[in-house]
């Protein structure tokens, strides 16, 4: 007999292009917390979160009870139009919640890429200069400019060229392939230092508006600067009146066992974008940025029919609420030492992991064929991720190589679900890498 889920993959391949990629064949009827069951009544435990979208987890009762409440009052008026009070109240709360002490303002978009193409507005519009310094490694989205930050070229940028000018990419701190050749801490974080020199080869600071950089590199593999590294960056920074962007779309909103992941380096940045675990499943984007220089704008210069959604801010409400009152942050701590033991046990048995990388439960594996070489084992790690599929564990990889598992469950996840997680896991490293 034909499963559903078969089915329903025959219709996807005829009636939508096969552009928007998938990871898995599954097909979900169903979801709470952190399992997922499929149209054939599978059940998958979710170790990728919907790419870090359900930080509280599927359909928490409180998003879902945020939501219903609101859609029975009403769905949609446009902000610009009429306005309504969660929308003020959630940047309200997000604006006490970002780290800085100077006053902040908050307007919210559709998605992550939508707040990092805010983000720059923003910054070219009061620095009245054209240039942004990005990252080797980096993930900002899929719009032009978003694209056009991001540093994979397939698929994420092949064959959607001219890209939008400008833009200026410099090495991360990717400690592990070190772009210097240095080892950390003997390199003095000479990758930070390197932004003075940057400034002579390529792009004048005085033409450049903003730096823009994610705490912890995302679909670039996980990759987690050292300590001293962000202070570096912004010191500069600030030598030149340059704006510094932190974009938090994925490790914002308690990914990292923190609001904001960026509270690790004890950094206050100008400029924050965030989305994804925000809202809860909704699709809601937020840029938080210093009041002196967001309220600078012209009215009428950001915006958007469907930014900050109702609905998308009641669950975002509802999220804040679990995250702080609910003490969610405080379960994620525990969740990150839980999963950095596991898997630093992993890495003894399995010389298939080079390095494991990120802060909190925000945890990665980067797979390599060799310790020493630190070939990257990128076919390995889609074979893992397969097992562990069919296995019934739903992961994702990231990296420029693909070489990089990552850990994106929700936050809610209980002890045997995490456990059933990693034996299943651990199954899989067997059959590709056997101690």
């Amino acid at each position: 007999m034909t499963s559903e889920n078969k089915n329903l993959l025959q219709r996807r391949q005829q009636q939508v292009p096969q552009a928007p990629f998938n990871v898995t064949t599954a097909f979900i009827k169903e979801a709470r917390g952190a399992v997922m069951i499929d149209v054939d009544g599978r059940e998958l435990i979710d170790f990728a979160g919907g790419i870090g979208v359900n930080n509280v987890g599927h359909c928490h009762p409180k998003v879902v009870a945020a939501i219903k409440r609101q859609a029975d009052q009403f769905i949609h008026t446009c902000f610009h139009v009429a306005m309504y009070d969660t929308y003020v109240e959630l940047a309200e709360k997000l604006n006490n919640a970002a780290p800085g002490d100077f006053e902040k303002m908050t307007m919210f978009t559709n998605s992550g890429a939508e707040a990092v193409e805010n983000a720059v507005k923003l910054a070219r519009y009061v620095k009245k200069r054209p240039a942004i310094i990005c990252f080797q490694n980096a993930f900002h989205g899929r719009t032009y400019m978003g694209m056009t930050l991001t540093s994979k070229v397939k698929p994420y940028k092949f064959g959607f060229e001219p890209f939008v000018p400008e833009v200026y990419r410099m090495p991360f701190a990717y400690c592990y392939r070190c772009s210097f050749g240095l080892e950390y801490p003997g390199c003095d974080v000479a990758c930070a230092d390197y932004l003075e020199e940057f400034f002579i080869d390529n792009v004048a600071p005085e033409t450049t508006a903003a730096v823009i950089a994610e705490p912890i590199q995302g679909e670039g593999g996980f990759i987690t600067p050292p300590p001293e590294y962000f202070k570096k960056i912004q010191a500069i920074c600030k030598k030149y009146d340059i704006a510094l962007i932190i974009d938090e779309v994925q490790t914002g909103a308690g990914r990292t066992g923190k609001m904001f992941a960026i509270e690790h380096w004890d950094i206050e940045p100008e400029i924050i974008t965030m989305a994804k675990s925000l809202a809860g499943g909704m699709p809601l984007g937020a840029v938080i940025g210093r009041k002196d220089m967001i309220e600078k704008v012209h009215v009428g210069g950001l915006g958007g029919t469907f930014a900050g959604n109702p609905i998308s801010c009641s669950a975002a409400l509802a999220v804040m609420e679990i995250l702080v009152e609910d003490a969610l942050l405080d379960q994620a701590v525990g969740l990150g030492e839980k999963i950095n033991a596991r898997i630093n046990a992993f890495a003894e048995r399995y010389e298939i992991i080079g390095e494991i990388r990120g802060k909190g439960p925000m945890m990665a594996m980067e797979l390599v064929r060799d310790r020493e070489t630190k070939e990257p084992a990128a076919d390995e790690a889609k074979k893992l991720v397969k097992i562990c599929f069919d296995k019934g564990l739903v992961l994702i990889s990231c990296g420029n190589f693909g070489n990089v598992i990552r850990m994106l469950m929700p936050l809610v996840i209980t002890d045997e679900q995490l456990d059933r997680g990693f034996s299943i896991l651990e199954e899989a490293f067997q059959e590709i890498n056997p101690s």
